[in-house]
């Protein structure tokens, strides 16, 4: 992320939330003020809602194992799916 403007995904403590809250961050976006690695940040993301199942699973396990981050188990199509409904 951009320093001050955007969270950084980096050893980011927030995508340790469950997968069906950054499911559903992806496909509502999010615009209420979050705290990463304690520091506050109050930018908005847009709903991404455009991608399929198979890009939003995809890109969510990219960031849970990338830049240091290590998340034990997947996300799915079939779980981004069910959350889409």
């Amino acid at each position: 992320g951009m320093p001050d403007v955007n969270p950084p995904l980096a050893k980011a403590d927030y995508i340790k939330k469950p997968s069906n809250v950054l499911i559903g961050i992806v496909l509502k976006g999010q615009s209420e003020e979050i705290v990463v690695n304690g520091k506050k940040y109050n930018s908005i993301m847009p709903a991404m809602d455009y991608m399929d199942d198979v890009q939003i699973a995809d890109a969510l396990n990219y960031i849970r194992n990338s830049w240091g981050n290590k998340i034990p188990g997947a996300v799915t199509p079939a779980m981004v799916k069910n959350l889409r409904k």
